[in-house]
This record gives C-alpha cells, structure tokens and sequence, in this order.
C-alpha cells in the first residue's frame, strides 16, 4: 500500500540558469522561438538605469523587434495592465518578456493572456477562470524574492486597498531566465526585504495545510537552504556573485514550491500592510513572520522542528526544543539581514490595526492554507504584536 497521498505538481517549461544569460538573451530565445515581435514589460528604474541595455542590444541583434513597456509600479493597478495590453496590441507583438521584479512579471503574465483574448480582466480572478492559450512568455527577475517567474498568480491592486488574484496554468511561463548578475545592483534593504520575502515562500509552503505533497516540501527545505546561508552575505556585500547566485536559485525553488502548496496567514496579513500603507510586500511580509511563526507553533512545530534539522543540523533535542531554535533562528536572521522589525518602524500607525486586521480576513483564499485556523481577534493580536 502507497505511503504517498495523490498529488499533483505544475512548474514552467524551462529555467536556464545562467551569470550574464541576459547579455545573450536574444541567442537563447532566437533558437527557441520564430516570435520576432517582442514585448518588454519593465518598471522605469530598471529601464533609465540601463539594466535593460545588454539585453535590448543582445535581442535587437537577434533580429527582434522591440516594444518596452516601462510603466509598471509597485503593487500594479487594473489600468497598468491595460495600458500595457493597449500597446502591445498596437505593436501587433507575438511574444512577451516579463525583466524587472515581481510586479513587471506579474503584468507580464496577465498581458500575454489578454493581447490575444477576447475575455475581460472582470472575468479572469479567481482561480482557473482563463480561457484557451496565450501569447508566448519569458521571464527574467531581477530580485531574488518574489519566486513570480515561476508561479502561475498575478495579484493586481482593484481598489484604493485592495487586491486580488487570478490563478491559472496559463500564467506559468514558458522559458525562465536565471541571471543572479542583475541583482547585483540591488540596495541592502530591498535585498534583505526580497531575500526574507522568499523564505516566507518556502515556509509556507512546507507548513501548507492544502497541498503540500513530496515534491514541494523537497523545493521549499532546499531554497529555505540556500537562503537562509547567503542572505546576511548579500546584505553585506551587494557583489559576492557566489551568494547573488545561491539566492536568485534559492528564490526561484520557493517560488516553485508555493506554487503548488499555497502561502497562508503571513502574506494574508501582508496583503492589508501594501494596500493601506504601501509597504513593499517583500517587507510586509518580514513585518509579520516572527509573530505569524509564533502563532502556527501549537500545529507546525514537527514541521518546523524539521526545518530547523535543515538550517542547524540535525539534533537529539525535542521537537518543541527544535521548533523554537526554528523561530529563533529565523528571528536573528531577520534581525541581521538589517530590514525594519516592527510596524511602527515604516509607519504603521496603532490606530490602524482593527482596519488592518479586518482586511486580511478577505483574504480567504490565503488563510485556508494556515496550519492554525485564525480569527479576526487573532489577526489583530498579529498585528499588535507586530507593532
């Protein structure tokens, strides 16, 4: 009789992991596709700071025809995306290119469905609601965090506040391009924040109470590996290309781990911190960790327990002994990696809290998956620890 419960587990097609792949960007996909019409979503930092010029040389020499969208913005609302839908469609492009951080490739998914599609954005949220294919899509991050390459979620700000997603197979890239040389430009903070950011990822998804199957638990024990031992080392020194690489990949495997076994109660609290105060999700979800980590121990210390043996070693200690040297260690981490520990650090404002906690509790979606059920008193206690 079988030990393993059914499963099933989605990723993309292809990673190519390789220093300086965007150099030669136009090579690789040159021999992959006879798409020649391409699109480039991209924010305006990256795009007047020349992060793109290497890759737009590399493409246009290719034979590609080039079209930059470079309006993206942090947390993206419905209009970004239809500006960017609206001149792609005007550029008659047959192929997308998601280069920038998870929002650049998070439009670019949703564009590469839309460009073709008669269906309305309306229609798409929630899960499995995208109908027939899509345009051909590549994606190449430049921040070791959101894991956004590899998963098949776009979440688009709808209201002042608010936020929602749309999940489906479609968003799953074609072609992924690893190249840890452009992070290395990144700032201390946004390293620490997106570096925290993907440990979340791989927590979550080996704590996931939905999903959770051999497979993610494999991606999420090895990226929490690789992340948790070259975090500080990014901090520290923005061009150790050995620690760059090990967190883009480690990224990159949480992201495909959460894919399959869903997030929970952190980014459920993190969501509201964005929405209301726009702190960058990364670190909204640093925000919350400690005091999240802390509330699941009554049901995830053996997972946590096990995740410990992975970051210390194995030991003869409890499992309760080990699941606090768990959080322990996650919250020295955090303490070193130099990112702002509490709320009231980025401006959150303790009158706030109720409206906060009220918020994630619209996140249903992300709450199921939390290994202890949690109410709306809970979540203000979260926060309020937080602060």
């Amino acid at each position: 009789m079988s030990t393993f419960k059914p499963f099933t587990f989605d990723t993309v097609a292809s990673i190519v992991t390789e220093w300086g792949a965007a150099r030669r960007v136009g090579e690789i996909l040159g021999s992959w596709t006879e798409s020649r019409n391409l699109l480039i979503v991209t924010d305006k930092f990256l795009h007047s700071n020349g992060l793109l010029d290497a890759a737009k040389a590399s493409l246009l020499k290719a034979g590609f025809t080039l079209s930059v969208f470079d309006d993206v913005v942090a947390d993206p609302p419905e209009s970004v995306l239809h500006d960017c839908v609206g001149q792609a469609r005007a550029a008659n492009v047959d192929l997308v290119l998601g280069l920038g951080g998870g929002s650049s490739m998070d439009i670019a998914k949703l564009a590469a469905v839309l460009i073709p599609s008669s269906q309305q954005l309306a229609d798409l949220y929630g899960i499995g609601q995208v109908k027939g294919s899509r345009l051909p899509l590549v994606q190449i991050p430049t921040t070791a965090g959101t894991g956004s390459e590899v998963t098949n979620i776009t979440i688009l700000t709808t209201g002042e506040t608010t936020k929602m997603g749309v999940v489906a197979q479609q968003l799953y890239a074609d072609k992924v391009i690893l190249d840890a040389e452009l992070t290395t430009g990144l700032p201390a903070l946004i390293t620490a924040a997106t570096g925290i950011d993907a440990m979340v990822h791989a927590i979550e998804a080996y704590t996931s109470r939905r999903r959770k199957n051999p497979l993610s638990d494999a991606l999420a024990r090895e990226a929490l590996r690789l992340l948790a031992n070259n975090l500080v080392a990014t901090c520290e020194d923005g061009n150790n290309r050995p620690a760059r690489e090990a967190m883009l990949l480690g990224a990159t495997l949480a992201g495909q781990a959460f894919a399959n076994a869903p997030v929970a109660a952190v980014h459920a609290l993190a969501y509201p911190l964005g929405g209301h105060y726009h702190i960058p999700h990364g670190l909204s979800n640093a925000l919350m960790l400690g005091p999240v980590l802390r509330f699941n121990l009554s049901a995830a210390a053996p997972l946590y327990a096990e995740l410990a043996d992975v970051l210390l070693g194995p030991s003869d200690g409890t499992v309760t002994d080990r699941a606090t040297g768990f959080v322990a260690f996650m919250d020295d981490l955090m303490n070193r990696s130099g990112a702002p520990r509490r709320l009231r650090d980025v401006k959150v404002t303790e009158d706030s809290l109720a409206l906060l906690a009220s918020d994630a509790m619209k996140q249903e979606r992300l709450l199921q998956n939390n290994p202890v059920e949690l109410c709306e008193a809970d979540a203000l206690a979260l926060y309020q620890a937080a602060f």
